[in-house]
């Protein structure tokens, strides 16, 4: 079976150098309302165990999208069976992102919560596992592969029923979670995350490194998204005022630093080593450096967006904060350690892509962690500008350090597609950066 060949009457085969379809923008509008219960999840529960919670959803909900995001790669999105099929997986999708709140503690009344979750979770594993073998038809590899995934994710979603039908009285107090269902969710993602590194990237295929690339992109700006959210909703309620103006300033310094960390040139490099690579080694590429580890990134902009939230609810809710209060605990911990774990990701990210580290990075990272109990003692406004400070530096010293190969490559990638081309749309042929 070939590229530019349609795999049946209702599916078409995704060809290299094609593009992300807008009926997979349309369907990251649901994850964009699961991050935001994600984040009002870790909020309304602010302790170690809430964090651990919103997490747990976290990669459960990446691990769908990144079901999709493989499949999308297959076949179009937007063509016959699979467009009908994704509207059925957005409803479902959407009824687990309503269902966040209570996917650990059944509120009163109404269906079981968890239940709900879980039942919603299996169909859209299982929808994604039946598409997936209609389009490898043809493709004996691919569909052996479909067929060894289907044992983790029965496996997890298993532990899931478990955990949901776990005895509701351990779980009574919504301050606390039961030690059982934890322990469920946490094997559940474990063989889930580990089933698919162990059955290995033969077979998989990553037809479009140009739509790979430009997907994962996308999501990234979604998160960023859902962080400069989280701070419109922090001052919904509260008057405007110089501390919330300068507060918000701040905190759009710090995602614009992020969203430069991603596109201004590694994300460029990356699908140009992505381009290069073909079969096992491609998939292999495409899983590590994407499917896992873009994970930590993703989960970095969540905290930020929970300590954003904190922040502006210091600065500006005069009710119940002084301007001179500091941000203590895991608040404090969400801001400046969501930003250390995106540059973590970041890390490996180029590390398995690009077999390079960017020091600068490092540095930033190391001086964050030494930041942070001078930052709890600061007032929260204070601690926002520091983090922003470093974040801008970070920026600043990568354009001094490498001004002369970052303007080649992107003079190169503009010369090749315009200046109005899409994020990461390079040539497979060309050298990594």
């Amino acid at each position: 079976m070939t590229n530019g060949t349609r795999r049946t009457a209702r599916m078409r085969v995704m060809t290299e150098g094609a593009s992300v379809t807008p009926l997979e923008l349309f369907f990251d509008l649901v994850f964009v309302y699961a991050l935001t219960q994600v984040t009002a999840l870790m909020a309304t529960d602010l302790t170690w165990a809430g964090l651990g919670r919103g997490l747990l959803v976290l990669a459960l909900l990446w691990w769908c999208w990144c079901c999709y995001a493989w499949l999308g790669n297959t076949v179009r999105a937007d063509e016959g069976v699979v467009r009908v099929a994704l509207f059925a997986v957005m409803a479902t999708m959407f009824v687990v992102a309503a269902t966040i709140p209570e996917a650990f503690v059944d509120l009163r009344g109404g269906l079981s919560g968890p239940v709900v979750f879980a039942a919603c979770y299996l169909a859209v594993r299982v929808l994604h596992l039946v598409i997936y073998w209609h389009a490898a038809r043809g493709d004996d590899g691919l569909r052996r592969q479909v067929l060894r995934a289907a044992l983790p994710m029965l496996g997890g979603a298993t532990l899931l029923f478990a955990a949901a039908l776990a005895p509701q009285q351990l779980t009574d107090d919504p301050g606390r979670i039961g030690a059982l269902r934890t322990l469920l969710w946490v094997l559940a993602l474990a063989i889930d995350y580990g089933g698919i590194m162990a059955i290995g990237a033969k077979g998989w295929q990553i037809y479009s490194a140009a739509h790979w690339t430009e997907r994962h992109g996308l999501i990234i700006i979604v998160a960023l998204g859902e962080s400069l959210v989280a701070i419109g909703v922090g001052i919904t309620a509260l008057p405007i005022s110089w501390p919330i103006i300068v507060a918000s300033f701040l905190g759009l310094t710090v995602a614009a630093a992020l969203w430069w960390a991603y596109f201004d040139v590694v994300s460029i490099a990356a699908e140009r080593v992505l381009a290069r690579a073909q079969g096992a080694e491609r998939a292999a590429i495409g899983r590590d450096s994407y499917t896992y580890l873009h994970l930590p990134m993703v989960a970095g902009i969540i905290l930020l967006a929970l300590g954003f939230k904190k922040v502006l609810g210091y600065v500006g809710d005069v009710t119940h904060h002084r301007l001179t209060d500091p941000l203590h605990g895991l608040g404090l911990l969400a801001l400046y350690g969501g930003v250390i774990l995106y540059l973590l990701g970041h890390l490996g990210f180029r590390l398995r892509n690009m077999g390079s580290v960017n020091w600068p990075r490092v540095a930033a990272m190391a001086l964050l962690v030494v930041l942070l109990p001078v930052a709890d003692h600061l007032p929260a406004l204070a601690a926002l500008a520091l983090l922003a400070l470093v974040c801008a530096g970070m920026v600043v010293a990568e354009v001094v350090l490498f001004g002369a190969a970052r303007r080649a490559l992107r003079d190169e990638f503009l010369d090749e597609h315009g200046a109005g081309g899409p994020p990461g749309r390079v040539a497979a042929g060309s050298p990594p950066a």
